[in-house]
């Protein structure tokens, strides 16, 4: 049956929690009256609610004041309404959203919703449409009204969530019937530069007592995402919330961070949460498309919808019909095969776990809440005031047959690959206080997470951990291994170590190469024979080796054979002692091409710079900047810091990498410290646009004010929400 689907931008929606006149403004007004936003001396809001609804009320509102955009870009594009906004070239992007969640799945979710959810979601769409009714002068580029059923497509909190994870243009091909290999040939080069991009994700340390001066227990959340994706925010209510940390813009919790008792960090996993059926679809007898299931003929479900897109011309529209198996829509083709993709899509139970976490006392609260099992896309490093630590590795992880590779497509007409339920929290990695004293992820492999207590690969089905290891998890646990009687200040010097083990392995592999083949750049080749492998703003040897890596990675391969056990990296070709050295000579030669020698200290070349509030930003190696000692986390550095040029540029800019970042103490009282890249405000007018970049530079943290009495000494400004000028 086909299941018909309109979507008409600029009209009211078919669900709305009221109309825009005198009573709902007296109700968001009321709801106002109950909230309290105190801005500290960087800009930080600390909202305070009489409910937990009230506070999410205030949160977004105060996430609207310091960069509208951002909240509004993100439920455009889970929405599935980024082409309204940018133009055709989107309209895959939000195919894909509704191929997951129709507009009507998404209400019938938030009406299924437990009350006090229906409340915060509620209050999230109040929220932001009471800053929109008291800014007059803010234009929505795409949505005019925010609805209570947004949520449920934005619900787990990771950058872009799992349905990122599935190319668009794989569903572009399929709905355009162009030829397979042709965007299969895509793929394959994109991912041949994937490693020139710094990687996405974040580094988690949690260190008990016997680690710690104080004798606290105390954790890093030092999340790698894209700069400005994530504020600072502190939510509280008469309710039990009391939550401080990173949200991302226009969720309603706080996604990494920490309250009196608890603290939690997400890192990116490789845990296999998504699988692709191929599907044998045929033309039943009458005439609707079937595809086989063991001995059945299933109906394959079809739907249309139409889809509006931005032009020169004003709106346009295109229609679509997708479709779906019970194993997921269909994403793409291998050969003539349809493909159905299956990922995690639980909103409402996504929501529940996201919120309730930040809510929780102890570890037992907090192992109990993961039972839940909807955070697919994530590790939880984990601390509390009671002295635990622990470490989960995913969280939602299927069921399936050992028999099948599910690193590859399964056959779906075969119902031995059908998922089989969820493994239960008990039956995936757990770590619990190891003898270790500290757990470390830093999206690597969880059989070196705690030292010699780590799980043990052979217990656990392949797909359950596929992570490799990475520089960054050899320097954490390097840095482990030697560490005790920790501070919140010797913390952050062990997350700012500044030694690169990728370049202790490359480099000494580089002057034997000169040694042996001889180079024509004997002074740059000194230089790094003289290098302890630490990055600084002074350093010219960490320039050299920066744009040394960065060539070997377009041209040998790789960084993998160094780092891999060796029955793999023995399928590595080693390079030949000429092939380095080429390499090394091209990359002074680009060096001296692009800034006159190639002998020039890292802090002039690796820089920080924010010039305007724009989500994709510009720079100019003409302005003022901030220079940065920091390096990529492609080398090992456990700060990262990923800069590029850009079309205008030759010097570095920062986007990706350290962004919000704090260490905290859980003891009678709990203690942190936090920074953030730039500042607070996506405002170039606002002091909090970039008061933070020096101190970010410096890795000169702010103390955290936490407590009410704390808050106040800090305060600069107190309103209700509709209240400031």
């Amino acid at each position: 049956m086909t299941k018909k689907l309109l979507f008409v931008i600029l009209t009211a929606f078919v669900f709305s929690c009221g109309g825009n006149g005198g009573s709902e403004m007296a109700k968001w007004e009321a709801q106002a009256s109950r909230v309290e936003i105190i801005r500290d001396d960087f800009g930080v809001p600390h909202i305070y609610g009489q409910s937990d609804a009230d506070a999410v009320f205030g949160l977004l509102y105060a996430q609207c004041e310091d960069d509208f955009r951002r909240v509004e870009r993100n439920y455009i594009w889970a929405t599935g309404r980024l082409a309204e906004l940018e133009g055709e070239e989107a309209i895959y992007s939000d195919l894909r959203a509704n191929m997951y969640m129709t507009q009507a799945e998404a209400i019938a979710a938030y009406e299924s919703a437990p009350d006090w959810l229906k409340e915060l979601c509620v209050a999230f769409a109040d929220g932001v449409n009471y800053y929109l009714a008291t800014h007059p002068e803010v234009v929505p580029q795409v949505i005019t009204r925010y609805e209570p059923w947004m949520p449920m497509f934005f619900s787990e909190g990771s950058i872009g969530g799992d349905i990122e994870q599935i190319p668009t243009r794989g569903i572009k091909a399929f709905y355009e019937n162009e030829p397979t290999m042709a965007y299969l040939d895509e793929i394959k080069e994109a991912a041949q530069w994937e490693v020139l991009e710094e990687p996405a994700g974040s580094n988690g340390i949690a260190v008990n007592g016997e680690m710690t001066e104080s004798g606290n227990a105390m954790l890093l959340i030092n999340p790698h995402t894209s700069f400005y994706f994530r504020p600072e925010v502190h939510v509280v209510s008469e309710e039990g919330l009391d939550a401080y940390g990173a949200v991302t813009w226009g969720q309603f919790f706080v996604y990494q961070g920490f309250n009196e008792k608890t603290g939690w960090i997400h890192t990116s996993t490789q845990v296999d949460f998504i699988d692709e059926f191929v599907e044998e679809v045929n033309t039943g007898p009458d005439g609707n498309l079937v595809y086989a299931y063991g001995d059945e003929q299933r109906n394959v479900e079809t739907y249309e919808v139409v889809l509006n897109y931005k032009t020169d011309e004003g709106l346009k529209n295109k229609d679509f019909t997708f479709y779906r198996t019970h194993h997921g829509p269909i994403t793409h083709k291998i050969e003539d095969k349809w493909v159905a993709t299956k990922i995690n899509w639980d909103p409402v139970n996504a929501l529940i776990q996201s919120y309730s976490r930040t809510k929780l006392g102890n570890y037992d609260e907090f192992r109990e809440m993961m039972d839940i099992r909807t955070n697919s896309s994530n590790n939880t490093v984990f601390a509390d005031s009671e002295g635990n630590i622990a470490y989960f590795h995913g969280n939602f992880i299927p069921k399936r047959s050992t028999e099948f590779d599910f690193g590859k497509p399964v056959d779906g007409s075969d119902p031995a690959t059908d998922w089989n339920g969820l493994h239960t929290v008990d039956e995936s990695i757990v770590i619990l206080n190891p003898g270790t004293g500290w757990i470390q992820n830093c999206n690597s492999t969880p059989f070196t997470a705690a030292g010699e207590f780590s799980p043990i690969m052979a217990d656990y089905p392949t797909y359950m951990a596929p992570d490799r290891e990475n520089f960054r998890g050899i320097h954490a646990v390097q840095v482990l291994e030697k560490t005790s009687s920790l501070t919140l200040d010797s913390f952050l010097d062990l997350a700012y170590d500044p030694y690169l083990p990728a370049f202790a392995a490359l480099i000494p592999e580089l002057i034997s190469a000169y040694d042996a083949a001889g180079s024509e750049n004997k002074e740059e080749i000194e230089i790094l024979r003289d290098w302890d492998f630490k990055t600084a703003i002074d350093s010219k040897a960490m320039t050299l080796a920066h744009f040394y890596g960065m060539m070997y990675a377009r041209t040998v391969g790789s960084l993998n054979r160094f780092i891999d056990h060796p029955t793999v990296a023995g399928n590595y070709d080693q390079p030949s002692n000429d092939l380095l050295v080429k390499t090394f000579d091209a990359s002074i030669d680009q060096l001296e091409s692009d800034f006159g020698s190639a002998q020039i200290p890292w802090g002039e070349v690796n820089r920080f710079q924010r010039l305007s509030g724009a989500i994709d930003a510009n720079f100019d190696d003409d302005q003022p900047y901030v220079p940065v000692g920091l390096a990529s986390g492609t080398w090992g550095a456990l700060a990262a810091y990923g800069a590029r040029p850009t079309e205008t540029t030759k010097r570095l800019y920062g986007y990706r990498g350290n962004s919000f970042v704090a260490v905290v103490e859980f003891g009678e009282k709990v203690r942190a410290k936090s920074i953030l890249a730039g500042g607070q405000s996506a405002d170039p007018n606002s002091p909090h646009f970039d008061d933070q970049a020096q101190m970010y530079a410096d890795k000169n943290f702010k103390k955290v004010a936490y407590y009410k009495e704390d808050v106040e000494k800090r305060m600069k400004e107190r309103y209700h929400p509709g209240d400031r000028k």
